[in-house]
Parts: structure tokens; C-alpha cells; sequence
């Protein structure tokens, strides 16, 4: 997996393009959440960064809704989870509208904001005072008037798209760089992004990825810093299971875990390895009864991610579906060359066993919007994964070298709930410094897991575009960024697995 602990770049720019909105809720916790935009990272070259009209709209950034609930009730939280899909697929409409009428925008200064963004604030709005009654119903609280605000959407220039220093408060669930490292179509693919939309937003279906997301990995400076010291009550043992590269090519645009019960709540496609009937309206009881890919048959998780691919013109099964081609996701899915899973102890203490159905999801697939606070993205290359792992860009890997991909999950615990309203809170990231876990919550096994892929490296044009780029799939508003990335998993074990695990790690010893 690498190293346990790395360091973010430091933007040298950042200019804030929309407030603070406070949402108490519950039991009255106080929230925030703030968008930041900036200019390219500093290391981006000339021929890095981005050819484009510093007035022309690039993408629409929508307060994350999601990550602000953090105290719903339970009876409510179905229905919440469908609002915030619709939500989702609100952006993903005005996004495609936004591609598809760049001749109007050209002709009418006020186009974006009359026809695309003020409707969707009204529609958001509606939506969010569902929200609003489906927790009130039942009992829950909620500040109305700070949840009201978060309706409004902004618009960023192709000239701001990239992520480096955009902010947002600390949560227990984030990505910190702390635990796992560093740092963003064919022709028929998405009618309405990529008929018109303007070759500045870069890759097969306007929306990415450009030059400017790209780094020769051989000109990045070292930056993995040291693991945390073992100390004396470490848990020093792995458990590594061997799940497949999904090369049955099981894949779906769902995700169960934030959009239960609606289809293509993901809006990209998922790998999946390890249990064989995950999709949006799977349940506890039929994730038990399933089948898995794993050799040790008493291993049946969920583990799912991104799909990568490269932009090669390729027509995909999925070119003209929701949440490929008809939402800029384009070009040939690649099977992973490896797919290592392992679980890893505490350098800290003891760990326990994971609870049954234990949900987490580690980064965050709306960092454009959302800020780094949560990324936990690590793209690299063999033979650099020790010195050199990227969250914001995508490493072009030197003659011989392969593409990387690592997660660290969250390894601390609260004890009690196997979920949380923003699926983030209920679990957590131990001290980057020390492996020690914050009050209340206790060290479980940590799920690392490292993707390799065969990819030729892309080129860079000289007139900002790249040819034959790779990216990972996404919302189409991400513009797949690199520090989009991240992974989902949901512990479900047979014959006391979880047990086996948490005595591996805990006794030292390496098994599988």
C-alpha cells in the first residue's frame, strides 16, 4: 500500500466563490460547509495548463446537501437519500443543458444564470424542503432557514476548475491526506456534452480531463512522509483476501450505501469484487445470501470503486446509458492488471472486530465542489509509490511503469452504529502523528487497497488537450478530477471472518 501518511501541496492562490452556510441540525450541532475555487497548481507547466476563455462556464457547483445532514433520524433517512439522488440528478440535468447550449451562452451574456442556474435553485429548493419535511415528520430538527440556503448554485470558469486549496471544515470521516496519501467521447457519447461542448474543458465529452490534470511523475518531488512509530500495544499483523480484478466485468451505476433504492444513484459505473448482487436495492439479508468472487468463500464485502478509463474513441457497452456516455463517463473500461485487498493493524493499539453490514466510504467524488477536506485520492506509479503519491493530478508514469491506485480507509470506529446520515461521521481517521484513535471511537482493522492498471501513457498537446487520456469515471460535473476518487465498502462476513481478521492483525501474523 505504500505509506500511511503523506502531505498536500499548498495552492498559491484560492478565491472563495461562495459563503459559508450553517446548518444546525438535530441535535444542534453547529455545521458549515464553504466552495472555494483558485488557479492551477503551481508545479503545472506551460504545457500543462488549461487553453481556455477565462469567461466561459465551465461547470456548476451545488452546496453538498449530503454532508451537511449528519443527524437524521433513522425513520427518516430513506426518504432523505432519495431527495439528495434527486438532487444529484437535478445537477447532472443542468450540467447537460449547461454543455449543450454554449451558442446561446455566446449570444446572451445572462443565458447561464436565467436558464440553467435560477431554475435549478428553484428546483433544489423544492427538494430541499422535502428534505426538511421528511425529518421533521418523524420527530427530527432541522434550521430551515440555513437548510433553505444551501439551494443556490454558482458557475466556474474553465480557468478556475481545478480543486487545489478549496476548502471545507474538518470531519471525522474525511480523507485526510493523513492516511493514505497525497493529493486532479466518442462521438456519440453524451449527445448534448459533447456535441458542443468547447474542447478547453478538455477530454472526449467536454468535461475532461485536460492537460492541466496531468504530471510526469519523474518531475514530482518527493512527498510520502513516515509512517506513525510502533508502539507497544501495536497490531502488527495483515490479513490480506483475494477477491478478483472484476475481469466478469460485474458493473452498475448504482450505489446502495448513499442512494438506496434508486437507480443509477451513482451517475458512473462501479467495479465490483468480492459479493456478486450489489446494486441499489440490495439489503442486508440478500448481500448474505449472495455469492461472492473472493477465494475465501466466507468473504462476502462489498468492495466497489470507480471505473478508469481511456479516452480512446472507444464505444463502450454503456456509450449512450445513464451514467456513462450519456453523462460524459466515455471511452474503454479498463479490468484492473491487480487488485490487492488487505487489512492492516494499529501502530497504536489493538484492534476489534468490524461490526456486520459496517458501511464506509473513504474520499470524496465531489471535490470540485466540495473542496479537499475529504479527498482521499493516491494516484501513482510502480516503483514510485513510496517516494511520490498525486490526490490532484494524474501521474503520466515512465517506459515499464504501471498506474497506481491506493485507499486507506477510515480505521477507527465509533462502537455503536454501522452507518451515519452522511455515511462519514460513524467512522474515522486515527492520528496522522501517533495511529491513535480520538476519543470514543475505537481501532478496527484497516481496509487498504491498491489497483494496478496497464496504461499507455497519455500525450499532451501542445494546445492544452491530451490524446488518449485516462481518468476515472464520475459525475459529469466533476469534470473528472483525479482527487474525485474513492472507494466503498460494506463488511459482510460468514463463519466469524471478522473475528479471524481482528485476531490476524492483532497477534502479528500474516494471513489469508
Amino acid at each position: 500500500m505504500g505509506r500511511n501518511d503523506r502531505k498536500r501541496r499548498t495552492p498559491l492562490a484560492t478565491k472563495a466563490i461562495a459563503a459559508s452556510a450553517a446548518l444546525a441540525l438535530g441535535g444542534g450541532g453547529l455545521l458549515w460547509a464553504q466552495m472555494n475555487a483558485s488557479a492551477h497548481e503551481s508545479n503545472s507547466s506551460g504545457q500543462n495548463q488549461t487553453k481556455a476563455a477565462a469567461a466561459q462556464v465551465a461547470t456548476i457547483a451545488c452546496p453538498d446537501v449530503g454532508q451537511q445532514l449528519t443527524n437524521v433520524p433513522q425513520k427518516a433517512r430513506q426518504g432523505v437519500a432519495t431527495e439528495l439522488a434527486n438532487l444529484d440528478k437535478q445537477i447532472t440535468e443542468a450540467y447537460a443543458r449547461l454543455a449543450s447550449t454554449r451558442q446561446a451562452q455566446a449570444n446572451d451574456a445572462s443565458f447561464v444564470q436565467n436558464a440553467i442556474v435560477g431554475p435549478l435553485k428553484e428546483k433544489r429548493a423544492a427538494t430541499i424542503d422535502r428534505i426538511r419535511i421528511d425529518i421533521q415528520r418523524v420527530g427530527g430538527s432541522v434550521n430551515a432557514a440555513a437548510l433553505k440556503q444551501l439551494a443556490a448554485c454558482t458557475t466556474q470558469n474553465a480557468t478556475n476548475t481545478t480543486t487545489a486549496g478549496r476548502g471545507g471544515g474538518k470531519n471525522n470521516g474525511g480523507g485526510k491526506n493523513n492516511n493514505g496519501g497525497q493529493n486532479t467521447a466518442a462521438p456519440s457519447a453524451s449527445a448534448s456534452a459533447s456535441a458542443s461542448a468547447p474542447a478547453n474543458n478538455g477530454g472526449q465529452a467536454g468535461n475532461g480531463p485536460t492537460a492541466a490534470d496531468f504530471v510526469d511523475i519523474t518531475k514530482v518531488a518527493n512527498n510520502v512522509l513516515a509512517k506513525p512509530q510502533n508502539q507497544a500495544q501495536a497490531s502488527t499483523g495483515s490479513f490480506t483476501t483475494k477477491c478478483g480484478v472484476n475481469a466478469n466485468k460485474n458493473h452498475n451505476t448504482d450505489n446502495v450505501i448513499v442512494a438506496p433504492g434508486v437507480t443509477n444513484g451513482a451517475h458512473h459505473e462501479h467495479d465490483y469484487v468480492g459479493n456478486q448482487k450489489v446494486n441499489a436495492f440490495s439489503t442486508n439479508d440478500s448481500l448474505l445470501a449472495a455469492p461472492s468472487s473472493c477465494q475465501n468463500q466466507s468473504d462476502i464485502s462489498a468492495y466497489y470503486w470507480p471505473v478508469v478509463r481511456v479516452q480512446d474513441g472507444s464505444q463502450e457497452f454503456d456509450a449512450n446509458a445513464d451514467g456513462g456516455g450519456k453523462e460524459g463517463n466515455v471511452g474503454k473500461i479498463l479490468t484492473p492488471a491487480q487488485a490487492q485487498i488487505k487489512y492492516v493493524g494499529s501502530p497504536a493499539s489493538k484492534v476489534v472486530a468490524m461490526p456486520q453490514f459496517l458501511r464506509i466510504i473513504t474520499g470524496d467524488a465531489k471535490t470540485l465542489t466540495n473542496g479537499l477536506a475529504n479527498a482521499n485520492a493516491h494516484w501513482s506509479c510502480t516503483g514510485f509509490e513510496d517516494k511520490v503519491q498525486l490526490t490532484e493530478q494524474y501521474p503520466i508514469c515512465p517506459q515499464g511503469s504501471q498506474v497506481v491506485r491506493t485507499f486507506a480507509f477510515q480505521s477507527c470506529w465509533d462502537g455503536v452504529n454501522v452507518d451515519s446520515a452522511n455515511h462519514r461521521t460513524h467512522v474515522a481517521f486515527a492520528d496522522p502523528a501517533s495511529g491513535v484513535c480520538g476519543n470514543g471511537f475505537k481501532a478496527i482493522p484497516q481496509l487498504t487497497m491498491r489497483l494496478v492498471y496497464n496504461i499507455a501513457p497519455p500525450t499532451l498537446q501542445a494546445d492544452g488537450t491530451v490524446k488518449n487520456a485516462y481518468a476515472v469515471d464520475g459525475f459529469p460535473e466533476q469534470l473528472h478530477k483525479a482527487s474525485t476518487d474513492h472507494d466503498d465498502f460494506i463488511s459482510v462476513t460468514k463463519n466469524n471472518l471478522a473475528a479471524k481478521i481482528a485476531n490476524c492483525v492483532n497477534s502479528g501474523k500474516k494471513c489469508q
